[in-house]
């Protein structure tokens, strides 16, 4: 007996216009055409009851297009442009050619850019990101213009520098060849002591971001150093390999410096998720600027002008082109620096400085040997003398993560921290350490008796003295009313409070936190 099928087929019900299925029981060969035949009837039922639902996209053109020919307005960088229905094209789809590139095109607006402006705009898609000026920060062009000028000193500074390395190793045009073997291996050596004081300076670590503008200026310092180094070699060419490598040392920790706070820096300036952008444009920037400044230094070396004359004038267009460029940078955190200015100009005005002149007032070169008249974080050694003074300011503190004294045989205040402490306990110690520095400097009893002790020789053997005690009281009583004000104006110029950059020491006190 051959095989058997269902199949289901809809059929109409009398009055009610509902379907109702049907089973047809079917031998396996008439399958296939049953199929067919209901394939082919659910066709012509759709097609019955839609009989526009397809029609080609081509077939008809909308009747506002129809009437003036415009698709669209388009604006790109200031610059508007209208898509127009091209009649050829439309003609073309008419025949049914595949030409859909043909039926619509693009009308500029304006007329053409004059060639100067179209260069101008040329150049201005290398040296400026995307938006400008709206996409970064004010001050992003003054540092940018002091930017290539340091570079153009820096490049006309490399000119000579090579030339003069090359001389004092006896390499010139008629000894060029066997010089440039021995050359090869000096400079070999020398990048070599380079690349170790690299890695050795690498360790400073997160101090590129507490302060990257007095580190940033230290370098370009060392920039120079290294560049005097490499001309001194002219003067003593028996010596051309040690002095080699020193210079290279200097000037690749140097080139740490650099490459290190060049992110936060740029960074500073983009708004939104430009920081890409803005770094490619900042360096396209500094490469061109020292390409002219290499170009034009090659021009005026022909002449053989005086080397120690070149340098200084180089030199100190670098450095003065250098501090403008860190100057102008414009941070919203809170290091040590500009910490300082902000509280210095709130206990004298009540107010906190803006951005702009919180940074314009920050100093930018620490030398090593300056005194420094605030430690936060620093060792309990460090900042009492004898055990009289901690006895007697430790109950002023029970309810702080901190402790703040004065040292008057290092006329320095000390912030020391306690194991508890968190980022606001940190910025509000070194707060009180500025207001009791305050108190401190303008006390004329205090300034005669540091007088007193820096004279008399007596006086050093006497391990009291507490003469700070009503300072320290004084002090707490003002932070108490005062931190929080001093919090909400520095928020309200748009300083960040949350993060401490104040780079504090790792020693903490351990059990003496406030329950």
């Amino acid at each position: 007996m051959a095989p058997v099928m269902g199949l289901k087929r809809p059929a109409a019900a009398a009055g009610a216009g509902a379907a109702v299925a049907q089973t047809v029981t079917l031998p396996a060969p008439a399958v296939r055409d049953a199929v067919r035949a209901a394939v082919r009837e659910a066709e012509a039922t759709a097609q019955a009851t839609a009989p526009a639902a397809r029609v080609p996209a081509a077939a008809a053109v909308p009747a506002e297009i129809a009437r003036d020919g415009v698709m669209c307005l388009e604006e790109v960088d200031g610059r508007r442009w209208s898509y127009v229905v091209d009649a050829a094209g439309a003609a073309v789809k008419a025949k049914g050619r595949a030409s859909v590139g043909g039926a619509f095109k693009a009308v500029p607006l304006q007329s053409p850019l004059p060639p100067v402006e179209e260069i101008m705009s040329f150049i201005r898609s290398y040296v400026v990101p995307e938006g400008f000026p709206h996409s970064v920060t004010p001050s992003y062009v003054p540092y940018m213009s002091w930017r290539a000028l340091k570079h153009f000193f820096g490049g006309a500074m490399g000119v000579f520098t090579t030339r003069t390395l090359l001389n004092s190793v006896g390499v010139s045009q008629s000894k060029a060849v066997p010089g440039a073997v021995a050359i090869n291996w000096i400079l070999k050596a020398s990048d070599g002591a380079g690349r170790v004081g690299k890695m050795l300076f690498a360790r400073q670590g997160k101090k590129f971001d507490y302060d990257l503008k007095q580190l940033r200026f230290s370098g370009d310092l060392l920039m120079e150093l290294g560049a005097g180094i490499e001309l001194a070699t002219a003067a003593f060419p028996q010596l051309f390999l040690p002095m080699a490598c020193i210079a290279n040392v200097v000037k690749n920790v140097a080139a740490v410096t650099s490459t290190s706070t060049r992110t936060p820096i740029y960074k500073a300036y983009a708004k939104g998720e430009n920081i890409g952008d803005v770094t490619a444009k900042g360096e396209s920037v500094g490469n061109i600027a020292d390409l002219l400044g290499t170009g034009l230094s090659i021009l005026i070396s022909k002449s053989n002008p005086s080397l120690v004359t070149s340098f200084a004038f180089l030199s100190c267009g670098y450095l003065l082109s250098s501090y403008h460029e860190v100057r102008s940078v414009v941070l919203n955190t809170l290091n040590r620096a500009r910490f300082t200015v902000a509280v210095d100009s709130f206990i004298k005005t009540g107010y906190v400085p803006t951005l702009k002149d919180g940074n314009s007032q920050e100093t930018v070169f620490n030398p090593p040997w300056r005194h420094e008249p605030v430690a936060i974080g620093s060792r309990f050694g460090e900042a009492f003398q004898e055990p009289a003074s901690f006895i007697a300011i430790k109950p002023m503190f029970e309810d702080e993560r901190y402790i703040v004294t004065y040292n008057p045989t290092k006329d320095k205040v000390y912030a020391l921290l306690k194991d508890q402490a968190k980022p606001d306990d940190i910025l509000k110690a070194a707060f009180h350490a500025h207001v009791l520095l305050h108190f401190i400097n303008a006390s004329h009893a205090n300034l005669n008796a540091r007088r007193r002790m820096n004279s008399s020789r007596s006086y050093q053997h006497n391990p009291v003295n507490m003469d700070f005690l009503p300072h320290i009281e004084e002090s707490c009583k003002i932070v108490l009313s005062s931190y929080g004000v001093f919090k909400k104006k520095a928020r309200e110029q748009g300083w960040i409070m949350s993060e401490s950059l104040l780079n504090p020491g790792r020693a903490r006190l351990c059990g003496v936190v406030p329950q």
